[in-house]
């Protein structure tokens, strides 16, 4: 990207100012987009985060080589100059008051008179096998999170958990394929990303893989980890894969991967990256604001939660996504947040 990712929707901010607080709790792409639209509406914004900076994984999670952190800063500073004041390193929790570093949920509710939560996904699935707890293997998700933080100048490289020479990236998502690619940065050898599909099934784009692959990362499908092998003392030495065939379509869509029985064979690895997704992370748990079984927040086509007042956005009510459906999903939650504080429409729900 050669340009500044742009949130805001004006060059300056308008001279009538509304007499109304907007609360967003979460600085990541659909948090700001809704920012960028509320200060050029008139609104009071406020946005709090709990990382050092505004940005949500377009700082934390996606690195350098993808899209610049540069260019999200001068986005974020544009935000700043219209007048949307962020609250940095502020967890938001349940209850009330504000504590070092926290600020009650039920404090937000009654100081502003709308809130959209855009916390994101910021939690990793689980492969729950054998040997997934052992030194040498991690989340994909918690690697890149470090890596990014180095890209940003809040850690240092050398404080990065060794991969060593051979490293076995699970999962076919861009946080698998930037785990691919940032691995052989750091040095590695060899680098399998390993997937129980096809590629014509992977989440992320065929060319991202098929670039991948020309760098030299060797690209294993229809395979899936049965078990790790190694111990607690030489960590993780191997990985024992299981050949899969594609059955019929499952929820997804996609053609159900199923096991072959005594096709298992096992790879010598250093290290692991578990990339097969992450889990969006609400703020509360509360029984005024549905959740769905997949941890989402529910909403209506307004982008409305169960608690009035209250919208959410991007990936904490789709699940992970793509940038611009965060973005887009962002920008509508803020449209239904003008309509609301202008009296255009109510709460009543059915969900």
């Amino acid at each position: 990207m050669g340009s500044y990712l742009k949130f805001s929707r004006c060059s300056a901010p308008p001279q009538k100012k509304l007499d109304k607080r907007v609360a967003i709790i979460g600085a990541g792409p659909a948090g700001l987009a809704a920012a960028g639209y509320l200060i050029c509406r008139g609104y009071e914004v406020h946005v709090f985060d709990m990382m050092e900076e505004p940005g949500g994984l377009l700082i934390y999670g996606i690195p350098d080589f993808r899209i610049p952190k540069k260019n999200v800063r001068e986005g974020t500073q544009d935000l700043a100059r219209l007048g949307v004041k962020f609250h940095q390193r502020v967890k938001v929790v349940p209850g009330d008051g504000y504590r070092d570093g926290e600020i009650g949920f039920n404090e937000i509710l009654r100081s502003y008179d709308a809130v959209i939560i855009a916390t994101g996904t910021w939690a990793e699935r689980r492969l729950n096998i054998e040997g997934e707890d052992l030194p040498r293997v991690y989340s994909a998700f918690h690697y890149l999170f470090h890596y990014c933080r180095v890209e940003a100048g809040y850690e240092k490289l050398e404080d990065l958990p060794p991969l060593g020479r051979r490293v076995a990236v699970i999962g076919a998502g861009l946080t698998a394929v930037d785990a691919a690619a940032v691995s052989k940065r750091l040095g590695a050898d060899t680098v399998y990303m390993i997937y129980r599909r096809t590629i014509n099934e992977a989440p992320a784009r065929r060319h991202e893989i098929e670039k991948l692959v020309k760098s030299g990362i060797i690209w294993i499908e229809l395979a899936s980890p049965k078990r790790f092998l190694g111990d607690r003392e030489k960590g993780v030495t191997g990985v024992e894969l299981i050949r899969m065939r594609l059955g019929e379509p499952d929820k997804s869509g996609r053609p159900r991967p199923i096991p072959i029985e005594g096709s298992e064979f096992i790879l010598e690895i250093d290290a692991a990256l578990i990339a097969i997704g992450e889990i969006p992370t609400p703020p509360i748990l509360d029984k005024e604001l549905k959740i769905n079984p997949d941890n989402t927040i529910w909403v209506d086509k307004k982008m409305r939660t169960t608690m009035k007042g209250v919208f959410a956005a991007g990936d904490v009510v789709t699940g992970p996504s793509l940038i611009g459906n965060a973005i887009a999903s962002g920008l509508k939650a803020a449209q239904a947040v003008d309509e609301y504080l202008q009296g255009k429409i109510s709460w009543d729900l059915t969900p």
